[in-house]
């Protein structure tokens, strides 16, 4: 017996040395060789621009007829007055009639280009919220040290912010090392096939090769991250995949007076609950690894030791993550069911209820598995499920972190924000950049926007808006990231 409690202890004591090795001998990741870049000076016209771009209703619909072309016309026709000397450096390539391509030569044509993207199209306001707004949505006030409007953080932001850093550069008569894309698309909010899509076919056709692509996507987020109190810059290096499916239950019709054990809001309903009650498994591999990898030096001693050990600790961590909506949606694909019809009278069983369930789909999962996953899980023959195809997206390839690309965007960032730490991350929703995987293996996806807990609720929320010295440093972040690349 004493020589098992010995051998036990043995046992114990090298796992210990183990944990602990593993834990001091990671060291951080954070470029410490970037001189805080001196802040350039930045004319208050750039706020003038943003607001009178956020009084185009450039809204996107599911349903093209909606669409007001004129807004479309009018904002592009904007564009080409407020930066002349784009306009008339830069050839523009207009795609799909609303979909933007500018291309800068650069002074070393031997380099690939790299491509800077964004989206001028945005959400629409939900109907009865209007008076929720303290400026109205498509005003574009200045008021309280923000640009109130729909766009200021989805995404007119990026699209007027890289304009503006372009013509400023012009204006100093800079010329960027690197040829420089600018892709702007119409149809983000709505799958971006129109635009993003087209444009990215366009560079393929003339068999363009990109160093890298940025596109919107993680932010500067200043409330902390995983016990951080710094603010933590975080650049997608990936994106989940997309699919929504439609369930369709069948009962038995007829009058309430005599219902059926089950009718078929009952069926659907059950069918739900399952699906929320057995989520997709929790995987910390992949781009979650990444982030773990940047996050961990900078942790306090507790969270460093589990994160430098998750041979032995992930489903510690997983737990963790799994304590809130953000970090539960980093490790698995999510289930959300959003939309749900059935029934037309309170005393008439309905024949048919439909569900629209969204997934947001991990990489490593597919949308093909999604679907066997829900079959297996509902079990029931009575329901039919079938993918809404149309928006369907496959989870993205992972960008490497060890490229000119990400290194540029790395140094631009510690150069605008000092006190920022960098680190890559999984980025949860749909981007345009996805549409760019044949011309360029380097995908990233970062606004350099800081931000709360409160302001990521603002995009395609209520009461969007953005800081004016933000939009400002957003208008510093792309000279300097034009000038590094």
């Amino acid at each position: 017996m004493k020589k098992i409690v010995r051998l036990l202890g043995i046992v114990l004591l090298l796992l210990i040395v183990v944990l602990l090795f593993n834990t001091f001998r990671i060291s951080s990741k954070q470029m410490t060789d970037v001189v805080p870049m001196k802040s350039l000076s930045v004319n208050d016209s750039v706020i003038t621009h943003l607001s009178q771009a956020i009084q185009f209703r450039t809204v996107s619909y599911e349903d093209v007829s909606l669409m007001d072309s004129t807004q479309f016309e009018k904002f592009i026709a904007f564009l080409a007055y407020t930066y002349p000397k784009v306009h008339q450096h830069l050839s523009l390539e207009r795609v799909n009639t609303y979909g933007l391509l500018y291309y800068w030569k650069g002074k070393n044509t031997n380099l690939k280009p790299a491509l800077l993207m964004g989206h001028y199209d945005v959400v629409p306001v939900v109907q009865g919220t209007e008076k929720m707004w303290k400026h109205r949505p498509f005003a574009g006030d200045v008021a309280e040290g923000f640009v109130y409007g729909r766009g200021t953080l989805d995404d007119k932001v990026t699209v007027i912010g890289i304009l503006e850093a372009v013509e400023y550069m012009l204006r100093e008569g800079t010329q960027p090392e690197r040829s420089i894309y600018l892709a702007f698309g119409h149809d983000e909010e709505v799958s971006g096939r129109y635009g993003a899509q087209q444009i990215a076919a366009l560079l393929e056709k003339q068999k363009v090769q990109l160093e890298y692509v940025m596109d919107e996507g993680g932010t500067i987020k200043i409330d902390g991250v995983s016990g951080i109190t710094k603010p933590v810059a975080l650049i997608g290096i990936a994106e989940k995949g997309y699919t929504t499916l439609k369930l369709t239950a069948l009962g038995e019709g007829g009058h309430s007076s005599m219902p059926p054990a089950q009718t078929s809001i009952g069926i659907l309903a059950e069918a739900i609950d399952k699906l929320q009650k057995n989520p997709f498994p929790a995987k910390l591999g992949g781009a979650a690894s990444y982030l773990q990898d940047y996050l961990a030096p900078e942790m306090p001693f507790a969270t460093k030791l589990a994160m430098a050990n998750r041979w032995l600790l992930s489903s510690v961590i997983v737990d963790i993550l799994a304590q809130t909506n953000a970090g539960n949606a980093m490790v698995r694909t999510s289930i959300a069911p959003t939309v749900i019809q059935g029934g037309v009278k309170d005393n008439v069983l309905p024949v048919e209820t439909v569900a629209k369930i969204n997934f947001r789909i991990l990489p490593g999962d597919s949308v093909k598995g999604v679907m066997a996953y829900v079959k297996k899980t509902i079990a029931n023959d009575k329901i039919s499920v079938e993918t809404i195809s149309q928006f369907d997206s496959e989870p993205s390839p992972i960008s490497d972190t060890a490229t000119v690309g990400f290194r540029a965007l790395h140094r631009t960032i510690k150069g605008c924000f000092p006190d920022a730490i960098v680190a890559p991350y999984l980025v949860l929703g749909a981007t345009d950049a996805r549409y760019y995987r044949n011309v360029c293996t380097n995908l990233y996806r970062f606004m350099p926007v800081r931000m709360n807990e409160e302001d990521l609720k603002r995009p395609h929320g209520t009461n969007e808006r953005i800081n004016v010295d933000d939009f400002k440093n957003v208008v510093r972040f792309y000279v300097e990231l034009i000038k590094g690349s």
